[in-house]
């Protein structure tokens, strides 16, 4: 196996001085004027300036955060000229050292779950190339086994929906399992979902200490981000909930090993979005990428208090 795709991230984080994962989420409703002003019925015109938007992010952030993490859905809603912008910003955002972790929760069986697999993972190896994958492991250990196999194949990266940061997720990851026995402790289903998710990283270790399989934990709730970090201990966590969901540094701090690795913690409105947060609006629409900037600044800090 060849460029691990955890030993790059503790090698960027090491680098940066903080884990922030900078969200890619463009919504047109959210956009500053000056990138949307003209194009509102140009043919391409969102496609275009989501491209625009997002790399003008990427822009800023790169040289102060390890990493981003594109969110496909927004792309895949404009069609193809929105899916040919997502390519262009995922080798964009490679090209200025930045990893790509790519957030399309994807998940099947079988031979289509290697076409997707084959298809989404590894810089210079796929047509999407990105450098890792957030996938669903609602279909069991064989919907995963065929992403692991190309992830250890491209030296690619996993994040496996574990514990996520929305409010419904409970209606299925909170469910009790019946214990195999009285004494047993009572069990949930993302407790067994993270013994799947350890196993797989454990298997796939590479010199960080850390698996290809991580783990997607919210920060919405820090008991079980706690709990769960000790669960697996070699699965790097990928947290959202931070910032605009309610999530703080206090909350994430559980997610972390003791040498202040084993996790990103991700946030995309409060930070792309910064300009029109009353604590940024000083610098206005026309100046959205020092607010970018600024908030991205000020995250780090109080990750680092």
């Amino acid at each position: 196996m060849t460029n691990h795709f955890t030993d790059q991230l503790a090698a960027a984080v090491r680098r940066c001085g903080n884990a922030v994962c900078v969200g890619l989420d463009p919504r047109w409703e959210q956009l500053p004027w000056p990138i949307t002003t003209g194009r509102e019925q140009a043919a391409n015109g969102r496609a275009e300036a989501y491209l625009d938007f997002c790399c003008g992010v990427v822009d800023v952030v790169a040289g102060l955060v390890p990493v981003v993490k594109p969110q496909s859905a927004f792309f895949e809603e404009l069609g193809p000229p929105g899916m040919a912008a997502l390519a262009e910003l995922i080798r964009y955002a490679q090209d200025r050292g930045l990893l790509v972790i790519l957030d399309a929760k994807r998940n099947d069986i079988g031979s289509t779950a290697e076409a997707y697999a084959r298809g989404l993972l590894g810089r210079g190896q796929s047509p999407w190339g990105a450098d890792a994958l957030t996938v669903s492991p609602y279909l069991g250990e064989d919907s995963l086994t065929p992403f692991v196999d190309v992830a250890k194949e491209r030296g690619a990266g996993l994040f496996v929906l574990v514990k996520t940061s929305n409010p419904g997720g409970g209606l299925l990851q909170d469910l009790e399992l019946r214990p195999p026995n009285e004494q047993a402790s009572p069990r949930r289903v993302y407790n067994q979902v993270a013994n799947l998710v350890e196993r797989l990283a454990a298997e796939t270790v590479g010199h960080s200490g850390y698996g290809l399989a991580g783990a997607v934990v919210g920060a919405t709730y820090p008991e079980q981000l706690a709990e769960l970090r000790a669960a697996m201990p070699h699965a790097w966590l990928l947290v959202p909930g931070y910032g605009s969901q309610g999530g703080g540094a206090k909350d994430v701090a559980p997610a972390f090993d003791a040498a202040g690795l084993g996790a990103v913690i991700n946030n995309s409105r409060h930070l792309i979005f910064a300009h029109a947060r009353k604590e940024y609006e000083r610098f206005g629409p026309q100046h959205w990428q020092r607010a970018v900037e600024a908030a991205t600044r000020d995250m780090i800090a109080r990750l680092q208090v």
